[in-house]
């Protein structure tokens, strides 16, 4: 089955390589089989045959790539709201609010996990997110973990999403425990994590007061050596050494990189380790952003994700996340919106998506705006007409649905 994409007003995507975004005027899309076929000039778009091609109306709109989130701990279980205006009025994060998430997460069946979290993946896919990751984390025990990864898997089956799943065992140590005990646990969770194919990834939040260096490097070895891809929450709250690991590991992605040291910089751009910014996290928290110009000029190729969880960041939109990192980070609309799209995949190991490009996944947003400029500037605004993943419509602003 074919669609042919007719009407786009702008054609927006990130070119292949380099931090250049292309901007192509009143275009069409043709899609087959779930990839883009060929897109160009309007007047030259092919004819449609119906029933083999059908036919969706752009409206003018703006078209760009699926957007893709790197980094969230979408399931979880009750809410912090208490916590989160206490920090308000001044109270440092501590591990605490994590541990208050574990033990919700613990009385919690997987269908009310299961729902909580598909109410939110559906808001995410309304707002023309495509792709997301969603870490485990919040178990702290092998019990707990795996019924949030089954629970992931599910809505990963269910939802026209696509999910990867992340192991998250290291993300605080269980009242109770020593770190150097619950490592061991991390260590013992980790081959049943593999048998039952339930992690694409490992994550370590390698933090004082959380793991250190020589704890997270002896996780994520393990993991490594298990066949796990690996992720590390890196220099979030203080300088940790985070990214130097994840450049001596191999690490696919490092993710905050607030308090990020310049040879960490350094060694992340020459081991090919993917910076993942999470301006939401920062905006939240009143804390410093990340020194996204350093990394930039450095020929970092920085992604964006939203880190999407109940305790420091409940923004679930990447347009509100382009926004920020436009308004607050200094980068430009056409770096956010690479960092949001193409970059954002790379941080997964994705190579088929986040570029329109024939071959490359049909994931598209429309966007009932004039130009991709006008993305940052309608601050919190409703503007996506539709989302496509795999060629489908998947998602249809209900004003479009009273036509």
């Amino acid at each position: 089955m074919e669609l042919l994409i007719v009407g786009i007003g702008q054609l927006v995507t990130p070119q292949a390589r380099g931090m250049e975004l292309a901007a192509h005027e009143r275009c069409y899309i043709k899609i087959r089989d779930g990839k883009i076929a060929e897109f160009g000039p309007l007047d030259r778009a092919p004819a449609p045959s119906p029933p083999h091609l059908r036919e969706l109306d752009a409206r003018g709109g703006v078209v760009l790539p699926g957007l893709v989130d790197p980094h969230t701990h979408a399931v979880f279980a009750e809410t912090r709201e208490e916590e989160f205006l206490r920090r308000c009025r001044g109270e440092r994060y501590t591990s605490g609010g994590i541990r208050t998430t574990v033990a919700a997460v613990r009385r919690a069946s997987e269908e009310d996990l299961y729902q909580s979290a598909k109410r939110f993946l559906l808001e995410m896919l309304c707002q023309g997110t495509t792709t997301v990751e969603v870490k485990s984390g919040y178990g702290l025990d092998l019990e707990n973990e795996l019924k949030l990864l089954r629970v992931i898997k599910r809505l990963d089956e269910d939802l026209p999403l696509d999910l990867v799943p992340t192991f998250l065992g290291a993300h605080a140590v269980p009242e109770g425990k020593s770190s150097s005990e619950y490592v061991r646990e991390v260590l013992a969770m980790i081959p049943e994590v593999k048998r039952l194919g339930l992690a694409e990834f490992c994550d370590v939040f390698c933090e004082p007061g959380f793991f250190s260096v020589e704890e997270s490097r002896k996780i994520l070895s393990a993991c490594r050596a298990a066949g796990l891809k690996l992720k590390i929450h890196a220099d979030e709250l203080e300088w940790s050494g985070g990214a130097e690991l994840a450049a001596e590991l191999g690490a696919v992605s490092a993710d905050h990189l607030l308090r990020a040291s310049d040879e960490g910089l350094k060694r992340l751009k020459e081991a090919g380790v993917i910076p993942v910014l999470l301006p939401g996290t920062a905006f939240t928290l009143n804390a410093p952003f990340p020194p996204v110009r350093k990394m930039l000029e450095a020929g970092l190729p920085v992604a964006l994700a939203t880190d999407f969880n109940p305790g420091t960041c409940l923004i679930s939109s990447m347009l509100f996340i382009v926004t920020l990192a436009v308004m607050r980070m200094g980068m430009t609309v056409e770096e956010a919106l690479i960092a949001a799209t193409r970059n954002g995949a790379w941080a997964l190991g994705l190579q088929d998506r986040g570029v329109i490009a024939p071959g490359m996944l049909a994931d598209l947003v429309i966007l009932d705006l004039d130009n991709y400029k006008q993305i940052p500037y309608f601050i919190g605004h409703d503007r996506v007409r539709y989302v496509l993943k795999r060629g489908e419509v998947v998602y249809a602003h209900p004003s479009l649905c009273q036509d």
